[in-house]
């Protein structure tokens, strides 16, 4: 399975195509297909038919939009500044704890 340089929850901006210049939060990767899904971006229309399949019964039919999935190669990290990336600092948490400086 080949690696791909991004991967799921990443924040990616989208470099070339017709979204180009969109960013987005990588939402599924196809690394067989060198594929990724990027929220808001590639949308396409999809239509449904109203079936009566399933253990709830009827399923709503329609016009549903939803993201198609787009080449790797169109993708570019960007830097993230979410605070789940970033390590604690121990000695600003022990310093709250006991509201003391060191």
């Amino acid at each position: 399975m080949p690696k791909l340089h991004v991967k799921k929850g990443d924040l990616v901006a989208v470099i070339a195509g017709k979204d180009k210049g969109a960013k987005g939060r990588i939402i599924a990767t196809l690394p067989r297909e060198d594929r990724v899904v990027v929220e808001g971006v590639n949308m396409i229309k999809k239509h449904t038919k109203e079936t009566n399949q399933g253990p709830r019964g009827a399923k709503s039919g329609g016009v549903q939009t939803m993201e198609a999935p787009i080449h790797v190669s169109n993708v570019k990290k960007l830097k993230d500044d979410s605070p789940k990336d970033k390590p604690a600092d121990k000695k600003a948490e022990q310093a709250d704890e006991t509201g003391e400086d060191s």
